[in-house]
């Protein structure tokens, strides 16, 4: 028993609890709330929240909070974007403690899809780019604005942007600086690196690096990036641009964007940007469109990349998915993504991972419409469905997007939200993983038949 509690696929799960823990606690001191009290499930859930790098808030982080509340906040989205694994990992490493075997090919699943990558340099790499690229972020936004972001506030929301967080010390997060592109951009672009996948990055970093100092790329074949980052480039880049353009067109038509047109553009580009797992929102998400509600919706289903500070499904779940529509359609048995085709195991595991998130979101969902419209009639309570959902599917993924349902509910209805940040930040295959190792093996098989379907 004690074996199976320590194993690789469940050391995650407590590492997590237990920082989660350690955080609510520290955030219930009086020191990190001086201008009034917080009760104990509205702490675990900020802490989770931040842990999970969701975003989603009960206070407003910036003037509930002291400082010191502030830096814990910061410092749990920060560890839950960099993965309590990978820090976990590092540590072990820098104590000259030996990894085993099991949770190098556990790592190096998890975030390479490789198990005999180098996990030291590999994590140094992590750890100094993430760093890097935060530290360089909050410069930018310093620069571009030295009013609005002070030294500590640029950091703040470039930790929290990379992180894929959505923590801002403004109520209206990013609303003031809806028209400006310097700002957009920068978060955007923060935004992505975070959602992309660490693999991704540090692909993208090798082959730029050599196309700079006039090297020639190790080429894979006739190809400059492997399978997985161009994959996961191309899915994410379509899932930008369709979402701008229904974004664009949807509040267009029901003259709930802005008006000029080159700034519903650019609102359009950060909500399609932004509700891929990061939180920020530089429009009021209540007063959006259904259309463009219900396409966030989906968007935040599909959430970022593997390896990444996103959650969701995933884009190559996503891509898988599509890819055995269309081969479906057209009638082939391989379900082919560029130059491969997947194997009938990453197929299984795909559908997994999409029925089990698609029923943890449709319990949620009844969960919370039951429990916010207990004593209420079905006139008055109908019209809440979509928001409920809203904020079902917004923590599961840890988007952190809110319609403005999130300060009002009530004790149940937290430590709901808190369970689907907790489960969607681990992943349901995660778990799923963790639950098998309990299990003992079948040595047997039985009959196979063939049943009605469709």
């Amino acid at each position: 028993m004690r074996i199976k509690l320590l194993s690789p696929y469940w050391m995650p799960v407590w590492f997590f609890a237990g920082t989660i823990t350690m955080g609510a606690l520290l955030l219930h001191l009086d020191t990190g709330h001086p201008g009034g009290p917080i009760s104990l499930i509205d702490a675990v859930f900020t802490a989770t929240s931040a842990m999970c790098v969701t975003g989603l808030s009960v206070v407003d982080t910036g003037s509930f909070f002291s400082l010191s509340g502030q830096n814990v906040i910061l410092a749990l989205f920060q560890l839950g974007g960099l993965g309590i694994m990978t820090f976990t990992t590092l540590i072990i490493h820098l104590m000259g403690q030996q990894v085993s075997l099991g949770d190098r090919i556990a790592v190096g699943q998890s975030l390479l899809h490789d198990p005999s990558f180098s996990l030291p340099r590999f994590l140094t790499r992590v750890v100094v780019g993430t760093l890097a690229l935060e530290a360089v972020g909050a410069v930018c936004l310093w620069l571009m604005d030295p009013v609005g972001f002070s030294p500590y506030s640029a950091m703040f929301h470039s930790v929290s942007a990379f992180c894929n967080a959505g923590f801002s010390l403004y109520p209206d997060s990013l609303t003031r600086w809806q028209g400006h592109v310097g700002i957009n951009v920068v978060f955007m672009v923060l935004i992505t690196a975070g959602g992309l996948g660490f693999y991704v990055l540090n692909e993208c970093a090798t082959l730029g690096k050599s196309l700079l100092l006039g090297r020639r790329p190790q080429r894979r074949g006739a190809h400059l990036l492997s399978w997985h980052s161009t994959t996961v480039l191309r899915t994410s880049l379509f899932l930008v641009v369709a979402g701008t353009v229904v974004i664009f067109f949807a509040e267009g038509l029901a003259d709930t964007g802005p008006a000029d047109p080159g700034q519903r553009l650019l609102t359009s580009l950060f909500q399609s940007v932004t509700c891929r797992t990061a939180g920020f929102n530089t429009v009021d998400i209540g007063m959006m469109s259904n259309v463009s509600l219900l396409f966030m919706m989906a968007l935040m289903f599909i959430g970022g990349s593997p390896g990444s500070c996103a959650g969701g499904i995933k884009t190559t779940s996503f891509r898988a998915l599509w890819g055995f529509v269309a081969a479906q359609l057209r009638g082939r048995d391989q379900v082919r993504i560029g130059r491969y085709a997947l194997s009938q195991g990453a197929l299984n595991t795909v559908f997994s991972l999409f029925i089990i998130a698609a029923m943890l979101v449709a319990v949620g969902t009844m969960v919370l419409t039951s429990l916010e419209t207990v004593g209420e009639s079905y006139l008055i309570s109908r019209d809440r469905f979509m928001i409920n959902m809203f904020e079902v599917i917004s923590a599961f993924a840890t988007v952190g997007l809110s319609t403005g349902l999130t300060p009002t509910l009530n004790g149940a209805e937290k430590g709901m939200i808190v369970v689907l940040m907790f489960v969607g930040r681990l992943g349901p295959v995660w778990l799923l993983s963790a639950l098998h190792s309990w299990q003992t093996e079948c040595h047997y098989r039985v009959p196979t038949e063939t049943l009605p379907l469709g």
